[in-house]
């Protein structure tokens, strides 16, 4: 029987300078960036390898997975973003640099020598996100024009990358979501009979044909164009009249009408349904204030939910990772569907990559203690091969 370590958890405070030409937080001094997390420490553990897991908005401290882990004896830090709870002003590109800190401390501070990604859900596309810029730096400018010094942060790259019940990026996971029948962005009650899933008496209804996806996936990435373009007017409307630091907060309604929520056969696997989706009935989430993307800056709707402009797109941002990876995905995810583990496998770039799926296991694996204890065994046993536990 595997040992079990109790764990005792450090809080983790990091703050640096940071110039910027607005505030984009609410508390603390201008210029200044502070972020918490916890370091959670298998007692009696002499482990110099520490699985980093962050979410661009989530704290991940009480999930279960990073738990698991450390009580096997595997040290985890789990690391909040400048933005933490609330992505109204996120940009992607600024929580690359904060992962930055967080890697750079485990290493200098706490005396780790291996440090391992560990993407859980939508931290899967931030960590691939941050390895591409770690291994091969490029970008100095935020999708919208603002300066952000990601080529002179100097990086650290991760020793190796896992992608652990992930999705391919918050864009992507978006846009696969949102509703093509809201057709008036300030009237969501205006809305399109024919790509209408919830309308019981719209032309199209489940098992979905081959041409009504087509057509209705076509319709998603059209919305999501259309909001670049309104986006960019905005933009340029600030930039013309001499106010190019201002922003303008907006509402996205409609962000939880994907077909694979009301017809199993689409992206199938073991997953609750029909009618079901990882937060309740589609139909509700699709408009309520909890919903993906609900309150969106100009900025950070080109950084982290534009189809189009946003550079955290996983299964890209693989293609040119030297580092391994592996790949678990949850046979009944009502949140990852497998589709996801699919692109990301297939974008890496490289054959050092391995993947598994969890029979049976659900996204947060909550109630499955068992389904934990083979993801947790597959990460070590993979670790293990791969000479990562030192």
């Amino acid at each position: 029987m595997a040992k079990t370590y109790d764990v005792e958890r450090e809080a983790l405070f990091l703050h640096w300078t940071e110039k910027s030409a607005f505030k984009e937080t609410y508390a603390g001094a201008m210029d200044t960036v502070v972020v918490e997390g916890q370091h959670l420490k298998p007692k009696g553990s002499t482990s110099k390898t520490v699985l980093v897991f962050m979410h661009p908005t989530g704290t991940m401290n009480l999930l279960p997975m990073p738990n698991a882990l450390a009580a096997a004896g595997i040290p985890c830090l789990t690391c909040g973003s400048r933005y933490p709870h609330n992505d109204t002003a996120l940009i992607m590109e600024k929580v690359i640099l904060d992962l930055g800190h967080y890697i750079r401390y485990a290493k200098e501070k706490l005396g780790y020598e291996k440090v391992i990604l560990a993407g859980w859900s939508g931290g899967g596309s931030l960590s691939m996100f941050y390895q591409s810029q770690a291994e091969n730096p490029t970008i100095e400018a935020t999708p919208a024009g603002d300066p952000v010094d990601v080529v002179g942060a100097g990086l650290i790259p991760a020793d190796a990358v896992l992608q652990l019940a992930a999705h391919v990026s918050r864009a992507i996971i978006l846009t696969e979501w949102l509703d093509p029948a809201v057709a008036d962005e300030l009237d969501p009650e205006k809305r399109i009979r024919e790509l209408d899933l919830y309308d019981p008496e719209a032309p199209n209804q489940p098992p979905y044909s081959k041409d009504f996806l087509e057509t209705y996936r076509a319709a998603q990435i059209a919305r999501s164009q259309s909001i670049d373009d309104w986006v960019r007017e905005k933009l340029a409307h600030f930039k013309a009249t001499g106010r190019e630091n201002e922003e303008h907060c907006f509402v996205v309604y409609g962000t939880m009408a994907d077909p694979r929520w009301l017809d199993l056969s689409v992206d199938p696997n073991d997953r609750k349904g029909p009618n079901w989706c990882f937060m309740g009935i589609p139909k509700t989430v699709n408009m309520m204030p909890a919903g993906l993307a609900r309150f969106s800056s100009l900025r950070a709707w080109l950084s982290q939910w534009s189809y189009k402009e946003s550079r955290a797109d996983g299964p890209k941002c693989a293609a040119g990772i030297k580092a391994p990876f592996l790949v678990i995905d949850n046979s009944a995810d009502d949140g990852c569907t497998p589709s996801h583990a699919d692109r990301i496998y297939a974008g890496i770039g490289h054959d050092d990559k391995e993947r598994h799926t969890i029979q049976g296991a659900t996204h947060y694996y909550i109630g499955q203690p068992d389904k934990m204890g083979e993801a947790v065994k597959i990460i070590i046993d993979w670790l293990g091969r791969k000479n990562m536990l030192a």
